[in-house]
């Protein structure tokens, strides 16, 4: 049995939108598996692209970890032998959701080549308790921009909405940003007048994407949850988000953790932001890459074959429609 899986980056947060937001980026990791019931042993992790830096033990591996939470999660057994060729033009550690990515494309591989039935809701849940947060699982999964909920009976995600005209520009710096430690740098309490100040940015986030409305977005991503503690992190963060607003960005934050930065403007004015922030990042030394997003990404694919591909087609699957 083979399977192969498209997934696409995520930038998460948007500011206000603290481990509950995220938009998927058109940035992508491409993964295929091969499954030896008969020998072998353990995993083999082979990674091209922007994967070929990272250095981690195959039973380590994020991919793995995905792939056996969801045979787990499906009642199967792990196979003896479990190959996963993997390629990726997403970033690594700098806030494009290059973890989430691996993760769902595990667990989708497994999925798909075991045929383990496992909903794209049951998928979400065991990818947000490996990564902690929802916000970068979401949008890997269903594509466009999405916003995740737990509650008691588990997370409940939506689709938001994005007007016509927004465009998304993330500044990508060549150096990581850890995001463990960007973590740790959060505060354990805030005050009563913050956390409401953080709700209703929260909601201007969303009222804000879904109309346009530049007032609501400056709001949004003026965010007062974990930006303020983590923006010194990221050197020259201050010059580069004054660059994005001066050209007629209506602001910019951090894509998830950094270190990329993410700007939300008019499409009119979106070459002259991207150009800024590059510029402002060139000032202190520093050359980084662009990407924009001007309309919806869809959220991953996944395709399947009960033989080799040499054999018989693959049938694709979208795990990108309606979310559950």
């Amino acid at each position: 049995m083979t399977a192969r899986v498209r997934v696409p980056a995520s930038s998460s947060n948007l500011g206000a939108g603290f481990d509950c937001v995220g938009v998927a980026i058109d940035r992508w990791l491409v993964a295929s598996v091969t499954l030896d019931r008969s020998g072998g042993g353990g995993f083999s992790i082979r990674r091209h692209g922007k994967l070929s830096a990272v250095k981690v033990r195959p039973d380590q591996d994020l991919f793995t970890r995905g792939f056996r939470a969801a045979c787990a999660a499906g009642g199967g057994v792990t196979p003896v032998g479990v190959t996963i060729d993997a390629t990726s033009d997403i970033p690594v550690g700098c806030g494009l959701g290059s973890s989430a990515a691996a993760i769902v494309a595990g667990a989708l591989l497994a999925d798909a080549a075991l045929g383990l039935g496992l909903s794209r809701a049951r998928v979400l849940e065991i990818g947000t308790t490996i990564e902690g947060h929802p916000d970068n699982i979401a949008p890997a999964i269903y594509g466009g921009a999405v916003l995740s909920v737990r509650t008691p009976a588990g997370l409940v995600s939506t689709s938001l909405s994005v007007a016509d005209g927004l465009e998304l520009l993330l500044v990508v710096p060549p150096f990581p940003s850890d995001t463990k430690a960007a973590r740790a740098v959060l505060p354990r309490t805030l005050p009563h007048c913050d956390a409401v100040s953080a709700a209703s940015r929260a909601a201007a986030l969303v009222q804000g994407l879904s109309s346009g409305d530049g007032a609501l977005l400056a709001a949004a991503l003026d965010d007062v949850l974990h930006v303020p503690f983590r923006r010194g992190r990221i050197p020259g963060y201050d010059a580069v988000v004054a660059a994005a607003q001066n050209a007629g960005a209506f602001g910019a934050t951090l894509s998830g953790a950094g270190s990329a930065i993410v700007a939300i403007a008019p499409r009119e004015r979106s070459a002259g932001v991207g150009a800024a922030m590059i510029a402002a990042w060139r000032e202190i030394g520093i050359e980084a890459e662009l990407i924009k997003c001007v309309s919806t990404v869809a959220g991953a694919t996944v395709a399947a074959s009960p033989r080799t591909a040499h054999h018989a087609p693959f049938t694709i699957h979208p795990v990108s429609t309606e979310l559950s």
